[in-house]
């Protein structure tokens, strides 16, 4: 039986490298895959799924409205599709979300998400919500806070290089993001002391 799938985590953990190398083991094997990214800020009507480390492919472009069942159903007819790839996963509709689990269930075409699950105000994306609700499976790709203990959150560096407390859950730039533990996120954020004005040591 076919699945939706959604693997999730901070920035910089992987996310992509491993999309990019699992749809690319299917077509190793003769087997057709279909490629979205998000295109909410991308020109044109072709994307490209990008990894850190150089990994690239070309991918369909998704946003807002658009039906993602009809446009899996349309390409399946005209030739078989054996799995369906969705990175910046957090970019989806609610809508969209239920669109890819009738791809797994009514088409019988495994959908692999990746993504976000929270944005540099701890906050659910509306995608990543719903995944983590309606997904079969859910699978964390790790990475690590500069502690050294497992990143769950993200801060987001202006151009000053100053930690933004607020904005736009989303914002084009010159904007960097940097992973970090729950503990140390709220320190950056301003929610809690660190360990150097209190009066013990956290363990």
């Amino acid at each position: 039986m076919a699945k939706l799938y959604f693997h999730y985590a901070t920035m910089d953990a992987g996310k992509t490298t491993m999309l990019l190398q699992a749809a690319y083991n299917y077509r190793e094997r003769g087997l057709n895959t279909m490629l979205f990214v998000a295109g909410h800020y991308r020109k044109g009507e072709r994307g490209y799924i990008s990894s850190r480390i150089g990994l690239e492919s070309e991918a369909d472009m998704f946003r807002d409205g658009d039906d993602l069942f009809e446009r899996v159903a349309e390409h399946h007819n005209r030739q078989t599709v054996h799995a369906v790839f969705v990175d910046e996963a957090q970019f989806l509709q609610e809508e969209q979300v239920w669109q890819l689990g009738r791809v797994a269930d009514r088409l019988g075409i495994p959908v692999l998400c990746y993504g976000l699950r929270t944005d540099f105000q701890g906050n659910l994306f509306s995608g990543s919500m719903a995944l983590l609700a309606i997904a079969d499976e859910l699978r964390e790709v790790r990475t690590i806070c500069r502690c050294g203990r497992k990143a769950t959150m993200v801060v987001r560096l202006g151009p000053d290089g100053k930690v933004a407390k607020q904005g736009a859950q989303v914002a084009i730039g010159k904007d960097a993001y940097v992973s970090l533990c729950r503990k140390h996120w709220e320190e950056e954020m301003g929610r809690a002391a660190s360990d150097d004005f209190v009066g013990f040591t956290a363990r």
